[in-house]
């Protein structure tokens, strides 16, 4: 396992920088501190999937374009610098509540013995022959201050339970901000990885199919140089609401970095992967996006999408591979255009 930032000695740590800036030179990836984040913890191999995603990028002799930079810290990085932050808050809220209530408690615990105390004082006077009106007011009044606190008691647990309440909601908010992609309102790289894992389990166990679709937009970086970042948002966005329109339930579209996004496909084979990603590539050809700035028409927009088969047993990186593999070729035979993975044997050929 990689060593964590503050565990770096002063020269592994010179070491892996000089490491993560040669390689941002050598892929002409600007040196902001997101992206030296980013490359950094690629050399350090953690997390493994980030390695695995720059490779994959690498191999296949593309750009690290903003689009893509950004996918990537937002991906692997930023994500979990939030998450920290997050559980760092809730732990501080639940130790506040624990502490405000052990501190109640301990108040209540003391007042009880008081409590009692006076009632057992009661109960010897009336073997006293004390005058039995005085001794019921007493007891009385003790009975009244005992209901007094309970009630008390009762209301700062009602009060501390609607904070633990609070704190479960940020919880759960948390949890699907930490598995969702700002941007498309898609999953994320974290709960891709998490769906893939238990798709895969799920198909060895049942012996069912299940296929996986890597898509990306065609001529996106001239998009995003000719119209801005903001039409390039616009352009994810139309696509994310495509594949939610035209997904079942049970599918997964995610936002895999930059302009890729994969839909898992559980218990479906090459051939309806193939079909369903045709349907998609139509819909998002037939979708318009207008500049809201100056509400212009733009350009259609066209995908190009590489479809892959599970194989029992499998590393999933490597049904991700075919994805990818697949993908390139459609972009290299002409984009706009859905390739399954059973040409790229042909194509070697």
């Amino acid at each position: 396992m990689a060593a964590s930032l503050e565990q770096l000695d002063y020269e592994y740590g010179s070491s892996i920088a000089e490491k993560a800036l040669h390689s941002m030179q050598e892929q002409r990836v600007p040196p902001t501190p997101n992206n030296f984040h980013v490359w950094f913890n690629y050399w350090l191999g953690e997390p493994p999937v980030l390695k695995r995603a720059i490779d994959i990028v690498i191999g296949n002799k593309r750009k690290f374009d903003a689009a893509t930079n950004r996918g990537l810290y937002a991906s692997y990085i930023g994500s979990k610098a939030s998450d920290e932050a997050v559980a760092h808050q809730v732990s501080q809220q639940l130790h506040s509540v624990l502490e405000s209530a052990r501190q109640f408690l301990s108040t209540a615990i003391d007042e009880n013995r008081d409590h009692m105390a006076a009632i057992s004082d009661v109960t010897e006077q009336t073997g006293a022959g004390s005058d039995p009106k005085i001794l019921v007011q007493s007891l009385i009044d003790e009975l009244n201050k005992a209901a007094t606190r309970a009630a008390k008691l009762e209301a700062n647990f009602q009060e501390k339970q609607r904070e633990l309440d609070t704190i479960r909601d940020s919880l759960a908010k948390s949890e699907e901000r930490a598995r969702t992609d700002t941007l498309t309102g898609l999953a994320n790289r974290r709960a891709l990885d998490e769906f893939l894992r238990k798709t895969q389990i799920a198909a060895m166990e049942k012996g069912e199919p299940f296929s996986t679709l890597l898509i990306d937009v065609d001529h996106f970086k001239r998009f995003n140089d000719e119209f801005g970042h903001e039409v390039g948002d616009q352009v994810l966005k139309l696509i994310a609401k495509v594949l939610c329109e035209r997904l079942r339930e049970g599918d997964l579209p995610a936002r895999y970095g930059g302009e890729e996004l994969v839909v898992v496909l559980p218990g479906a084979d090459l051939r309806i992967a193939s079909e369903v990603a045709e349907r998609i590539r139509r819909a998002v050809f037939e979708g318009q996006i207008i500049r809201r700035s100056t509400g212009e028409k733009l350009p259609g927009i066209t995908i190009s999408v590489g479809v892959a088969q599970f194989r029992g047993g499998e590393p999933l990186a490597d049904l991700i591979d075919r994805c990818d593999r697949a993908l390139y070729l459609a972009k290299k035979s002409g984009r706009n255009r859905v390739q399954a993975e059973t040409a790229l044997e042909a194509a070697a050929e």
